[in-house]
């Protein structure tokens, strides 16, 4: 089944819509389509982290899983002398992404189709941002937090969003037995953003 909005070409059909947000204080519009991850609008977990990730304005960043962008978009909207290297599984989500940072004249930003990381091997950033996903199962997001360790320059952060009744607990101690520094920064309606420092 190609459905999910972590395959790598899904095949439901386009229902393509305009969303409107305010985010971290900026006005984005995102097209998004069938066959994505949250495709009705941008959803509650993604706004946690968004209200909370935190870095320099020359930060290199990397969302992983970026969806139709509203992540990786906003946090080059905070990075202006930085760059974000969005990335996700879903060819259509990465065509939306692309398609959403014209939209929203943003251009420091590459967005590329990956398998988990393949299209970043060797890269090294200052920041990841991730809100895995959960559903493609524990082994995979697992996977997405051994290789950001991977990916962050010393110093750098990982910033991940989970739900705890979707494993915010098993997450955690994961990522204690990767970082030396993890912190939760913020709750909200069951949504825990941890900051996890190499």
């Amino acid at each position: 089944m190609s459905d999910h909005y972590y395959s790598s070409s899904p095949d439901a059909a386009h229902d393509r819509r305009i969303l409107q947000a305010e985010l971290r204080g900026q006005s984005l519009s995102f097209v998004s389509d069938a066959g994505v991850f949250s495709k009705q609008g941008i959803d509650y977990g993604s706004r946690v982290l968004i209200e909370a990730m935190d870095f320099s304005e020359d930060s290199e960043i990397l969302d992983v899983g970026c969806g139709y962008g509203p992540i990786g978009l906003t946090a080059a909207k905070l990075a202006p002398a930085g760059r974000v290297t969005m990335i996700d599984i879903n060819e259509r989500a990465v065509e939306l992404a692309r398609e959403n940072a014209g939209r929203n004249r943003i251009n420091n930003v590459t967005i590329l189709q990956s398998d988990l990381f393949q299209a970043v091997l060797g890269k090294r950033f200052d920041v990841v941002l991730t809100n895995p996903p959960i559903r493609s199962g524990k082994e995979t997001v697992h996977s997405i937090f051994n290789l950001a360790f991977d990916h962050l320059n010393d110093g750098g952060a990982l910033w991940v969003v989970i739900q705890k009744k979707q494993g915010a607990p098993s997450a955690k101690a994961k990522l204690e037995s990767l970082f030396p520094l993890v912190e939760e920064v913020t709750k909200d309606k069951g949504y825990r953003i941890f900051k996890a420092t190499k």
